[in-house]
């Protein structure tokens, strides 16, 4: 049971590859041809295609499966089932960066020690930026989308 947990597979799954592998050694572990029609799509050309941006004429800036299937004229819930599988997620984006500022410590001591212990009379406020704004520009280029990796911002553009 604890192999199933381990593999993400059932119990009836880890007892036929067990017994396949008693029966057959190492060769039991072969795939075998399956039964049906065999699979006419290429997964490789859809992950591919989803690492890629977009044409501009798209006007979007990340896929979506349905646009993509669109694209490549193929189902939309084929594009979703295989990015569930690769874990690709085209519309994640990582922008946190960690600061090297070295006074960032003392910084960020000062701001918490405001709000856990105001001054007396004083009126504490917090005005950030607006969330899709970047104040100052990016010290780092920004990395595309990659299997399990979100892709993160580019410097914004002068």
């Amino acid at each position: 049971m604890r192999i199933a947990e381990l593999a993400g597979v059932s119990v009836p799954t880890v007892a036929a590859w067990r017994g396949r592998y008693l029966a057959f050694g190492l060769d039991g572990l072969e795939d075998r041809a399956r039964v049906g029609r065999p699979r006419k799509i290429d997964r490789a050309k859809i992950i591919t295609a989803t690492l890629k941006p977009p044409p501009k004429k798209l006007g979007v800036t990340h896929w979506s499966a349905r646009l993509l299937a669109r694209y490549l004229r193929i189902d939309f819930s084929t594009v979703a089932r295989i990015w569930r599988e690769y874990g690709v997620k085209p519309w994640k984006d990582e922008t946190f960066k960690f600061s090297t500022d070295p006074e960032l410590e003392a910084k960020v001591l000062d701001v918490v020690g405001l709000y856990m212990a105001p001054p007396d009379k004083a009126v504490v406020l917090c005005i950030d930026e607006k969330s899709q704004i970047q104040a100052l520009d990016r010290t780092q280029p920004g990395l595309p989308l990659q299997i399990g990796k979100p892709a993160t911002a580019a410097p914004s553009p002068q």
